[in-house]
């Protein structure tokens, strides 16, 4: 993978702040993993990998000291040490002390970091805070000669300002030594799994062809070091090798390609490289990056690999007419025996959680879809045999399933009740893979049958709002015409707690509730739930129920610095206001964007729903269950909330804990 061309200066004007930093010695468990140490020191590690990613570091050192401690040593230009314009003091005290500072803020065009792994910026502050001691040391390349700076923190607080020298004419002329002493009071363990840390090294080299990255014991004398020339190939080579696979059944897939400033909808630089095998046994290798940061939960930009090889494929197959009859392929018979390696640059990532285990932005899926499916259609249509050889391999895929989809058919065919009419059923038996929309309002169900994926998901308009279930008895539950649809079409009796009820009959794996972003469409879900918890408690139990989260907000936003116009969505007040203040980071002046409130589901079409809602890379469902609550415990609470003789208990516990209410039913 070829590394971004140098941007410019990376000085003190880069470096953006936003204030506080006891949060985090208070409950370190937001910011970063407590079962040992390796994520604090992956922060210093990232921001040398940083440097490289710009092309201004070619050595990152590690060391595992005799002391416990632990030093990351690059090469780079050095973290700035003047005065920073706006706070009067030095730049790297800042970056050491404030939540969120650094230059991955400064996202303009010009930035000192255009790619870098994260937008919440906690960083190594969070190094600081949940180290013993800290010590710095930066060489940096001044007009009249490179400085030699220091500076040292115990348990976050400045204990030895900066100090700053010339620096030895022999020595070093630029870059960061970084060395930690993680304080174990914050940690499950103090020790550092090693071999998690070579693993996170050896991933950093083959992302940074050319760049030498080394792991130190001092302790043992031990060094290895990584430097690869072939990158995510020879990687991907290692790693099946590793696990015992079976050889590729054709050549890697390997392809690499970032926007240009013409590209449309993505910002310059955007892109990503990858590799990819298929075997037809043995083990799967699956690994993904995100400017240069491991992302082990996946998330969209894999999900965009997924959808460009399952469209080349596709593609591929029904140009060469080799699918058999009542055959109809699907995305998971493409990738269920893809190993991959995959690394994706994006200019301003959004990851799920401070840890950054997973991608959530929404336009890497476009991105890497956009730029893998192309390069793949072509090379199988340059090379037919390896394309039919493959085809093979995913057609037997499909097939596999649709045996297993029909063996479970079968059990379940008999004495089947009639479909309500306004059902708009899926085309899939897979109980694994459906899911029902349970949609408030009748223009929402239109625009939801519309924007669905009519292979898995169903749709079920509710007119009005649901009878209020909790005190009705299961003999009478079906005189009511919505519940007696929801209940036919799930395929599910109503039962109690305690009962074994048959679930042979469950026609969808994920019953969804879909209402509007108020209110009343918060009202609805409580009545649904009510409805499933009371009567249908087996489908709680085994995880069946979500609730889809649409947004209440969408922000137009201008182009600005490198990044395109571009349209955000937000699910409340509070992430709207997070979306301004980004916004405001990025250069825009107030007024610049526009906001539109949708009203209801009805005001989103069909794209719209599809996207933030019911597209299961991009959307955000909430998995309903008990949590730490007893079922009795749950019923009571119920019972209080929603009891017709309840109304005294209601407005007490509403008084105390109606703030509460949201996270804690």
């Amino acid at each position: 993978m070829a590394t971004s061309k140098k941007t410019s200066d990376y000085n003190e004007s880069s470096i953006r702040v936003l204030k506080g930093l006891e949060p985090v010695k208070q409950r370190p468990g937001m910011y970063t993993r407590t079962e040992n140490p390796l994520h604090i020191i992956q922060e210093v590690i990232d921001n040398a990998s940083d440097e490289a990613l710009g092309g201004h570091c070619r050595n990152i050192d590690v060391i595992l000291n005799a002391d416990g401690s632990v030093t990351v040593d690059d090469d780079g230009r050095g973290i700035p040490v003047g005065l920073h314009p706006e706070e009067g003091v030095p730049t790297v005290e800042i970056v050491y002390t404030r939540l969120h500072a650094g230059g991955k803020f400064d996202k303009g065009a010009g930035g000192a970091y255009a790619f870098s792994g994260g937008l919440h910026g906690v960083g190594v502050s969070v190094t600081n805070a949940l180290s013993k001691r800290l010590e710095i040391a930066v060489w940096r390349k001044e007009p009249d000669g490179t400085g030699y700076h220091t500076l040292a923190f115990e348990n976050g607080d400045l204990v030895e300002p900066l100090k700053s020298v010339p620096a030895p004419r022999d020595g070093k002329k630029s870059g960061t030594r970084v060395t930690a002493w993680p304080d174990a009071k914050y940690f499950d363990s103090p020790e550092i799994s090693k071999t998690e840390l070579q693993r996170l090294l050896r991933s950093k080299a083959v992302l940074l062809p050319g760049v030498t990255i080394s792991l130190t014991n001092a302790k043992t004398g031990d060094k290895q070091t990584w430097k690869y020339d072939d990158g995510l190939r020879g990687y991907l080579i290692e790693a099946l090798n590793q696990s015992s696979t079976s050889e590729p059944l054709i050549p890697f897939f390997e392809g690499e390609q970032y926007a240009s400033g013409e590209s449309d909808g993505f910002a310059e630089g955007e892109g990503a490289a990858w590799v990819v095998a298929w075997t037809e046994e043995g083990s799967i290798v699956r690994e993904s990056y995100v400017n240069l940061i491991p992302t082990p939960n996946g998330g969209t930009h894999e999900s965009g690999l997924r959808e460009g090889l399952f469209g080349a494929v596709k593609s591929f197959v029904e140009l060469h007419s080799l699918l058999p009859k009542g055959v109809k392929l699907l995305p998971e018979d493409v990738f269920n025996r893809v190993s991959f390696v995959l690394s994706a640059k994006v200019l301003d990532p959004q990851f799920q959680g401070q840890i950054k285990e997973r991608l959530n932005s929404r336009d890497a899926v476009k991105l890497v879809a956009t730029f893998s499916r192309p390069m793949l259609e072509l090379w199988l249509n340059q090379h037919v045999e390896y394309g039919k050889k493959l085809a093979d391999l995913v057609i037997k895929q499909a097939q596999s399933r649709m045996r297993s989809a029909q063996k479970v058919e079968k059990k379940k065919s008999s004495g089947v009740a009639v479909l309500p009419g306004k059902l708009t059923d899926c085309e899939s038996t897979d109980i694994t893979r459906n899911e029902l929309f349970l949609v408030e309002g009748d223009s929402a169900g239109g625009s939801a049958k519309m924007g669905r994926d009519k292979e898995f998901q169903a749709i079920l308009p509710l007119r009005g709002k649901v009878l209020n279930s909790w005190e009705t008895d299961r003999d009478r539950l079906f005189a009511n015409n919505e519940i007696h649809d929801i209940a036919v079409a799930i395929g599910v009796d109503p039962h109690a707690f305690g009962d074994s009820p048959d679930l042979s009959g469950l026609r969808y794996g994920k019953i969804c509730i879909l209402s509007d972003a108020d209110v009343d469409g918060s009202h609805i879900q409580v009545l649904l739930l009510t409805l499933f918890f009371k009567h249908f408690p087996a489908l709680f139990a085994h995880g069946h129920i979500c609730v889809a989260r649409p947004p209440l907000y969408r922000v137009d936003a201008p182009a600005r610095g490198k990044k395109p116009i571009q349209k955000l969505y937000a699910l409340d007040d509070g992430e709207l206001m997070a979306i301004e203040d980004k916004l405001k980071k990025d250069g825009l002046k107030e007024g610049a964007w526009t906001i539109s409130r949708f009203k209801g589901l009805g005001e989103m079409n069909a794209e719209q729903l599809w996207e933030t809602t019911m597209n299961p890379d991009t959307r955000r469902l909430l998995p309903v269950t008990l949590g730490d609550f007893l079922p009795a415990d749950a019923a009571a609470r119920f019972n209080m909330l929603m009891g017709k003789g309840e109304a005294a208990a209601r407005r007490a516990w509403l008084e105390e804990h109606g703030n509460e209410a949201e996270a804690d039913i």
